[in-house]
Formats: C-alpha cells, structure tokens, sequence
C-alpha cells in the first residue's frame, strides 16, 4: 500500500473518532474538586447537578443552590444562584460565595483529556467537576 494512501486512511478514521465528541450529561451529580486556581477546603463538598428541565441545582459547601441554566452546544449559562441561608464557618462561606459567583461567569464548558467535566469562566482558569458515582 502506498504511504500517502495509508496516511491519508489514518487521517480519516483519527477525525470520525474525534467528531464523536463528549455530550454533557444531564441529571448527573458532578462534584467539584477545583474553583479556579484554587482547590476546595479540604472535606468540603460542592456539588451541581443540571436538571432535564432546565434547573441547575446542588450544594454549596454550606447551603443548597438553585439556578436556571441554558445549555446549547459547548455554550453553557448559568442564571442568578439561589440558596438557602444556613450559616456556616466563615471559610466555608468564602468559597461557597466564590463558587455562586463563578457560577454567574460560566460561559462554556468541555471535558479534559483525563475525563474531567471543566466549566469556563470569560477570563480565568475553570471549575473542574467529576461525575459522582
């Protein structure tokens, strides 16, 4: 076989597997590992999860959150954070306001080579989640 023909067949079958993309899932509970450049307060858990219905909704370290959401391809918006108002330690309160502001700048998401759901902010380093067993 000629070189430029088995190139060309190894070019071909590389772009079909990268065209099958990774989908978002929805009703799936991701949790947070990263904010940023900053990892969580260690036992701390931070959760999202995107409803079929539209609703974002998880824990915030300290409170439960709610929030709409639109998602349209690789674009992902998050609309004003709502939350309980429990009161908790105030580092735990530090990140999770972080957390809902970050929330509000998300503008798209992808997943990394190793698996790992990454929501981008306009300008800065993203959340990192995993999926939840």
């Amino acid at each position: 076989m000629k070189p430029a023909l088995v190139i060309g067949l190894t070019a071909a079958v590389l772009a079909g597997c990268a065209s099958s993309g990774v989908t978002l899932e929805k009703d799936r509970a991701y949790r947070v590992e990263w904010l940023g450049a900053r990892p969580l307060i260690d036992r701390s858990h931070l959760s999202l999860t995107l409803g079929a219905d539209g609703r974002a909704y998880g824990n915030g370290g300290c409170n439960h959150w709610f929030a709409g959401y639109q998602l349209d391809g690789e674009s992902l918006r998050f609309a004003q954070v709502g939350s309980t108002r429990k009161m908790c330690s105030p580092a735990l309160m530090e990140q999770e306001q972080r957390f809902f502001e970050l929330l509000g700048q998300i503008h798209r998401w992808d997943v990394s080579e190793t698996g790992q759901l990454r929501l981008w902010p306009e300008q800065g380093k993203p959340m990192r989640l995993w999926p939840e067993d």
